[in-house]
């Protein structure tokens, strides 16, 4: 049995025809009851801005229609008897500069260089003002700096990687060569990548602070993020500064080693 269409994804429709898309998304959807994700994806699916567009593109061309028509019905009799003089050609052609050409070049720019998938996104994305994109920021940088540590940590000194880098043969026989990379170096790009991803992530808070008031939910959920960051901050410093096991202390006086502490 085939799914009824929710009426209510109508009436979104209707409501952002109505303010000619001067509307978002969260305020559709408080008026109709339903999720905001749920609005972006009747917007999205149902190409809310390409239907705006062609509504306004239809209404300019009845505006020039009717303007024609009364131009040619006031004209004044060119004859003294009355007779109107007959015109060749079209008396009321289509108007081919529309207020909004622009929209139709663009789109099909879109649609020749970019993918299905991007031209998605990005409208998906129209609705997302200033903070909605650093919070988006934020969100993957944070997931990112937690997803380094399992991904860069070192278990101990002797933890490295090895793989084969190339493949020879000849007439005294055939070998591989070995791309090796010791803990030392892992540990020292891990560090190095999450010192950038921390100035990046507090930079990107910083103007998400400045951005939004303080009963903004998403506040919380900050503090919580600043939490876990301190944590890794932690841990890093500890193996910098030799306060962990014995293993860690051994990491951490190569990398003191390299750096030319010692």
């Amino acid at each position: 049995m085939t799914r009824q269409r929710d009426p209510r994804r109508d009436e979104a429709l209707k409501i952002f025809k109505q303010h000619n898309g001067d509307i978002t998304n969260r305020t559709i959807a408080e008026q109709l009851d339903v999720p905001e994700k749920t609005i972006s994806a009747w917007k999205s699916r149902d190409k809310w801005n390409v239907v705006l567009q062609t509504n306004e593109c239809s209404t300019t061309n009845e505006t020039t229609i009717n303007s024609d028509t009364e131009e040619v019905i006031n004209d004044k009799p060119p004859k003294k008897d009355g007779r109107v003089k007959k015109r060749s050609g079209n008396p009321n052609p289509p108007n081919q500069f529309t207020k909004r050409n622009r929209a139709a070049m663009i789109h099909g720019l879109r649609s020749k260089f970019l993918y299905d998938e991007q031209i998605e996104i990005m409208e998906a994305l129209q609705d997302f003002d200033v903070v909605d994109q650093l919070w988006l920021q934020i969100e993957l940088s944070f997931s990112a700096i937690i997803r380094a540590q399992k991904i860069m940590w070192v278990e101990d000194p002797f933890d490295h990687l090895k793989e084969t880098s190339g493949y020879s043969s000849g007439e005294g026989g055939s070998g591989e060569t070995f791309k090796v990379i010791y803990a030392h170096e892992r540990y020292e790009s891990y560090i190095k990548a999450q010192t950038r991803a921390f100035a990046e992530h507090r930079n990107l808070v910083k103007q998400f602070m400045d951005l939004t008031t303080e009963d903004d939910e998403r506040r919380l959920k900050l503090e919580q993020m600043q939490l876990n960051i301190d944590k890794t901050k932690a841990e890093i410093s500890k193996i910098e500064q030799g306060d962990t096991n014995a293993q860690e202390s051994e990491i951490a006086k190569m990398l003191r080693k390299m750096a030319g502490d010692d």
